[in-house]
């Protein structure tokens, strides 16, 4: 039971820790973060598509970043690291962010979803999936759900640890919408499970975003 309860509060740091630095760091491009804990220092792989934003002049920025999280969450001699996202399509964060941003302009939903999900497998991925529920229509219109899903991604076991997650708001003027990605990365491998490639569905693999009429 302690174990347990180790866990469960280890996992609520970082989460809390995640949705701190997306806050902080939205202009860098925070994608997610990875926590190791050693007996000396806690390491913090911050991955974000600007780092330079995220380290500053002479290191200033990341020395105020580091100050900061170890008073907030009590950590003890943290070391904060920068990496730059390789493929901003294979992070389910920018994806879902890109989502919310774009249904606030006004996009087109359903071919929103299909369109980026292509672009998603496009890049390699093994799997995905987007899952868009809320206010998805016009003024008055009743909430409802767009789900997209491609190659193979587990829903069970201790192998959905493998899939990276994220989940983001959007609030067009008709009402909120949430917004759920799920990414299986290339090279990931499954237990007794060989993954081929696959073919995308017509109405995916042809789907493209109309460009909006002036007003």
């Amino acid at each position: 039971m302690v174990v347990e309860r180790k866990f469960i509060d280890d996992l609520m740091i970082k989460h809390n820790i995640s949705k701190f630095l997306e806050r902080k760091l939205s202009r860098a491009g925070f994608s997610r973060v990875d926590i190791q804990k050693t007996p000396i220092i806690t390491r913090i792989t911050v991955y974000v598509t600007n780092p330079g934003k995220v380290i500053g002049r002479g290191g200033e920025t990341i020395d105020a970043l580091t100050e900061n999280m170890k008073k907030k969450f009590s950590i003890d001699n943290p070391q904060i690291s920068v990496a730059e996202v390789r493929n901003e399509k294979l992070e389910p964060r920018l994806v879902a962010r890109y989502l919310a941003n774009s249904l606030e302009r006004g996009a087109n939903a359903r071919r929103l979803l299909h369109s980026t999900i292509r672009e998603i497998m496009d890049n390699g991925a093994l799997g995905a999936e987007i899952i868009a529920q809320g206010k998805l229509a016009a003024k008055g219109a009743k909430a409802k759900s767009i789900k997209v899903r491609l190659g193979y991604l587990p829903k069970a076991g201790h192998v959905t640890s493998l899939i990276d997650e994220a989940k983001v708001a959007s609030y067009p003027k008709y009402g909120a919408i949430g917004i759920q990605v799920r990414i299986v990365q290339p090279g990931t491998k499954f237990p007794e499970r060989e993954l081929k490639a696959i073919e995308l569905p017509k109405s995916i693999a042809t789907a493209q975003m109309r460009p909006r009429r002036a007003a």
